[in-house]
């Protein structure tokens, strides 16, 4: 992902004639993405020395830290975009039909190949939820980076992460509702 992205958004936004600098991109996933990972490893390292229980305690404390932050930073960008969504709610659709689309056509694959594959249900779940993943946290960073809060471009990304977490939600219930049916094809291959 992190060598990956920059290249691909690179294409395509070269695809749809859209100029962006290589070093904005660049930048985008050194702040984004390079610099929390070092950070995390950083710690990570520093509390190893220690055992795992002062890591795990450590974790504890600082998760609602980070619940405070991301939910902060949803707040600000509806804030900026709940206007443009609740005046174009053709447009939300719009963007929001590829991304419902794409969810459930790769969750699917996903775990219907791994049923193929004889893997077992614990993997096929996962599985399924990487495959839906759309990684819209680091598209949101780029395009607010990009072309600012209340730019088309952050109104893109903002539904995505609008629609994201329900349909997530969705591919967890239908990987537990459909258990059974996973595991009887498994003993008949």
């Amino acid at each position: 992902m992190v060598f990956a992205f920059a290249p691909i958004v690179g294409l395509l936004l070269g695809l749809s004639a859209i100029v962006v600098p290589w070093a904005t991109l660049l930048t985008s996933v050194l702040i984004y993405i390079v610099i929390p990972v070092l950070i995390a490893q950083w710690i990570r390292y520093i509390f190893s020395k220690q055992g795992e229980q002062p890591l795990n305690r450590f974790l504890e404390r600082t998760a609602p830290v980070s619940i405070l932050a991301l939910l902060f930073t949803l707040i600000l960008l509806f804030a900026f975009q709940g206007e443009a969504i609740i005046r174009q709610p053709i447009v939300i659709g719009l963007l929001a039909i590829p991304i419902l689309i794409q969810v459930l056509f790769t969750s699917a694959l996903a775990y219907g190949l791994n049923r193929l594959m004889a893997e077992t249900h614990s993997i096929a779940g996962p599985s399924a939820l990487i495959g839906a993943s759309n990684f819209f946290e680091l598209a949101v960073a780029t395009a607010i980076s990009l072309f600012g809060f209340e730019s088309g471009a952050a109104l893109a990304t903002v539904v995505g992460v609008l629609i994201e977490v329900p349909l997530m939600l969705l591919v967890v219930n239908w990987v537990t509702a459909t258990k059974s049916w996973y595991e009887r094809g498994l003993h008949t291959q």
